[in-house]
């Protein structure tokens, strides 16, 4: 099976992808509103330009592994030219706080035009399965992206790290009163805060908390790997999830995972093997795991768990090969 890809121009991978050596169409996007609604205008030759490539190589599927503003504008177009159109489904559900305008609409234009689904997590996949009963899914687990630059040498600088995108949902609220009660207990204990976002609205007053380190800003790609080798743990406290991207990184560079049993998490974190899950949502429960993980002789052993957990999710080739075989089964039965 070959590959093409047909990429947004402001991709931020472009550079590696075109490195790849496959045939590319890098598709002119848009910047600010303005250009968006602009944008539409070129709807009608978008659509054309995407079904011509996909015939240009000749393609036996078309799948969209992000979805993207223009793809539910686009995605009918495949099925109507004979092209079986696959959608990647990373939320099945917007999360609290995030804009959330026309979400069914675009959910469903989308499953609506899809001969097939993949999901990271079973919460999702039982969501789009509710969505469009009969559709065929495929459950991935989901793998750590790790940059080559990697994390060699990096020594741990805080004993805790929240990384992601602060919003109300990520629970920074539950973290700043767990880690306020850990602190009173284990005057030395220290958290780092990295990601996009207004802390003060997540968590008001959890930067001016003795030990927190609080850094509102977008961290690319390439230190991602660093970023969390610099942490002994990661912390989790997420009061909804669909499953979390931060978590097999976190595994793969061998650094134990605590985290809310919400969404996908729990099937993410194998419980006293690679991290550990708090008994609930709850700033008490949170403080409890965190203080059990701060026991040296606990956290190599959940450390060493981790690395062989997350050496699974770095294994590109083998979860390819699952998701080709899958579609070949499903271009075998279709009629």
């Amino acid at each position: 099976m070959e590959l093409a890809l047909s990429l947004g121009e402001r991709n931020t991978l472009l550079p590696e992808a075109r490195q790849l050596g496959v045939p590319l169409d890098a598709v002119p996007t848009f910047g600010g509103l303005l250009g968006a609604s602009l944008g539409v205008l070129r709807l009608p030759a978008l659509r054309q330009r995407l079904v011509r490539q996909a015939r240009s190589v000749r393609a036996d599927v078309v799948v969209s592994a992000m979805s993207h503003v223009w793809t539910p504008l686009v995605a009918g177009a495949l099925p109507a030219a004979g092209l079986p159109f696959i959608s990647i489904v990373h939320d099945a559900l917007p999360h609290p706080g995030d804009p959330a305008i026309a979400w069914d609409w675009r959910l469903r234009q989308e499953l609506s035009a899809a001969a097939g689904a993949v999901a990271f997590s079973d919460a999702v996949a039982q969501a789009v399965a509710a969505r469009r009963p009969g559709l065929p899914i495929l459950q991935l687990p989901l793998g750590a992206h790790l940059p080559s630059t990697g994390a060699d040498g990096t020594e741990p600088v805080a004993d805790f790290l929240f990384f992601g995108r602060l919003r109300a949902y990520k629970g920074l609220d539950l973290l700043r009163d767990a880690f306020a009660a850990l602190r009173a207990r284990h005057p030395g204990v220290t958290l780092r805060v990295v990601g996009e976002g207004d802390p003060e609205a997540c968590a008001p007053g959890l930067a001016a908390l003795p030990g927190v380190t609080v850094e509102p800003r977008w961290v690319s790609d390439e230190e991602m790997p660093a970023l969390v080798a610099s942490a002994r743990v990661v912390v989790l406290p997420y009061r909804e999830a669909s499953q979390s991207g931060v978590l097999p990184i976190a595994l793969a560079l061998g650094v134990p995972v605590v985290a809310t049993p919400v969404g996908g998490l729990p099937a993410q974190l194998q419980h006293g093997v690679s991290g550990l899950l708090a008994r609930d949502v709850s700033a008490p429960s949170l403080t409890e795991a965190m203080a059990l993980i701060l026991d040296p002789r606990r956290r190599a052993a959940l450390s060493a768990g981790a690395r062989a957990a997350g050496a699974r999710l770095t294994d590109w080739g083998a979860q390819a090969a699952i998701l080709v075989e899958w579609l070949g089964r499903l271009q075998g039965a279709r009629p």
